[in-house]
């Protein structure tokens, strides 16, 4: 059977093939819509005994994959590069504690940040949980590397860790999928219980069986097909290139340059192959790799020093963003194709707020407020609202990680700042904001939270929220006195009430939260529209 499918699509039709039981993620561009295509498998009844729902975070996400795992069940897990940051306790436990059922963790990064806040190369992850990795190089890979990184999860006893890149989910190819879809293991609890127990007896075992383990993930790496050989007619300058990057070489190179060829797909490295590039003749390694140098840096320690090794950390390809054709063209000695010169008409369109968006007008309140006080601080955090920093807002001062604005005022407050406000969306307040809130009641922090409310993960396309509808009593939950719990309603028409609740609450020395709540002028399109078809 033919799809046209995103590489985000064809990993999660591979997951449903493979006989998935449940899929847990946080959105994040650009890892999303691998649980939207379950999701909507799922509501069409084509796989309906697949557990699919979105998680509060990436971390409970992580752990409620090892459950479904440990219960000897196949999960999946998926999130963006930095959602792996957020896991990265659970993540790094799972590889010591093993699995039962096979593991997969997605892990989509975005080169040159696209819709991030920072650059980062999960397959580090891979290397210091010392885990087997998976890096597509196209579509049908990604799909094929579904069932296979099940089966050498539940073989290997391991969890396998998928990388993939924004070019990769987000692009579309033809993919062959068989016709039925394998089913689903049968419920079983693991053999040694001990194992999923880190008490450092167990640990330490555990930790033993791990590094014991690595030869055998090697072996498999080099000998299960993914990472491909091949010796070329002049073998003096040898190219390895990983994953997607493969596509940028295939792009220019041509056959009569006859440099040998690594494709590496699977790690860890596949030691023995890149000994044989040498043995063949190889003087000078270019590595081609989309991130950071990983493989590049592996590289310099496996190989003789007399080996010329090149790529990202010499500058023959750049340090940051992403590979493109011209600049692979560039590395193995093209000249690069002609430019079109950008039309001098066109102009820079920056993101903006939605019209009608709720968030324009509570920003247009709190910028009216905070200009009454001579040097207010207004913390941001990730999310659509994070816009506000742009023109013609320019509202906010700071914008580091999810949850960071609400304990950054804090911080604020604690060095004497006043006023000293923090702006969050309600899916990043249950994603990380919560543990925040806390800290800032239980020291009577002078600063005020404003949750701004659009019943939604707006940012990347209108996923459910975990805390929609019970926002204020998390909040009494936390500690806030419900007297300053107040909710406003973002509209020009209730403006002057929006700031005089913001100025009460300001001159308040202590805790206090502003929920300003008002559906996501997107997700109300889409119900209006469903609610006229029904």
């Amino acid at each position: 059977m033919k799809h046209l499918l995103l590489g985000d699509e064809a990993i999660a039709q591979g997951a449903i093939d493979a006989g998935l039981s449940g899929v847990y993620a946080y959105p994040g561009t650009p890892s999303t819509e691998v649980t939207e295509y379950i999701q909507h498998s799922v509501i069409s009844h084509q796989c309906s005994a697949i557990q699919c729902r979105w998680a509060t975070n990436e971390k409970t996400a992580m752990e409620a994959a090892l459950g479904m795992s440990y219960m000897g069940k196949r999960a999946l897990v998926c999130m963006k590069h930095v959602g792996m940051n957020v896991c990265a306790d659970a993540f790094m436990n799972a590889a010591i504690t093993g699995v039962n059922g096979g593991l997969i963790v997605l892990a989509a990064d975005d080169p040159s940040m696209h819709s991030s806040q920072n650059e980062q190369d999960s397959r580090f992850y891979a290397k210091f949980a010392m885990i087997p990795c998976l890096e597509p190089s196209n579509q049908q890979e990604a799909y094929d590397m579904m069932a296979y990184g099940f089966e050498l999860s539940e073989q290997m006893k391991t969890p396998i860790l998928l990388r993939v890149t924004t070019r990769m989910a987000h692009s579309r190819a033809v993919v062959n999928t068989v016709e039925k879809p394998r089913p689903q293991n049968e419920m079983s609890m693991p053999k040694d219980v001990n194992h999923f127990i880190l008490l450092p007896a167990f640990a330490k075992r555990n930790y033993a069986e791990l590094v014991a383990a690595q030869p055998s993930f090697v072996a498999h790496s080099e000998a299960d097909g993914h990472n491909v050989y091949t010796c070329g007619a002049k073998p003096e300058k040898a190219i390895v290139t990983t994953g997607i990057a493969y596509n940028y070489l295939m792009e220019s190179y041509d056959a009569s340059m006859g440099r040998s060829i690594l494709r590496v797909t699977q790690y860890p490295l596949p030691a023995a192959l890149i000994a044989q590039l040498v043995k063949d003749g190889a003087k000078e390694i270019l590595v081609i790799e989309e991130g950071q140098p990983v493989v590049e840096e592996l590289i310099r320690g496996m190989v003789p020093s007399e080996v010329a090794i090149k790529g990202r950390m010499t500058g023959d390809l750049p340090r940051m963003g992403e590979l493109t054709p011209d600049n692979v063209r560039k590395a193995i000695g093209l000249d690069p194709l002609p430019e079109h010169a950008p039309e001098a008409i066109v102009v820079g369109r920056p993101p903006a707020l939605c019209q009608g968006c709720g968030h324009r007008d509570m920003y247009a309140a709190l910028n009216e407020v905070a200009r009454e006080y001579a040097a207010p601080r207004i913390f941001g955090d990730i999310g659509c609202y994070t816009l506000g920093a742009l023109s013609p807002f320019h509202a906010i001062h700071a914008c580091v990680e999810m949850g960071a604005s609400v304990t950054m005022a804090k911080g604020a407050a604690d060095a004497g700042q006043h006023p000293a406000i923090a702006v969050i969306g309600d899916s990043t307040f249950t994603h990380s904001g919560m543990t925040g809130l806390l800290d800032c009641v239980n020291a009577n922090a002078n600063v005020v939270v404003l949750i701004s409310d659009n019943l939604t993960t707006g940012m990347t396309g209108g996923q459910d929220s975990a805390g929609t509808g019970r926002l204020e009593q998390i909040c009494y939950g936390l500690g806030v006195p419900q007297e300053h719990v107040r909710v406003v309603v973002p509209l020009p028409k209730n403006m002057e009430e929006i700031k005089n609740v913001l100025r009460e609450e300001i001159d308040y020395n202590g805790t206090s939260v502003v929920i300003a709540r008002r559906e996501c002028i997107q997700t109300l399109k889409r119900h209006l529209k469903a609610a006229k078809r029904g």
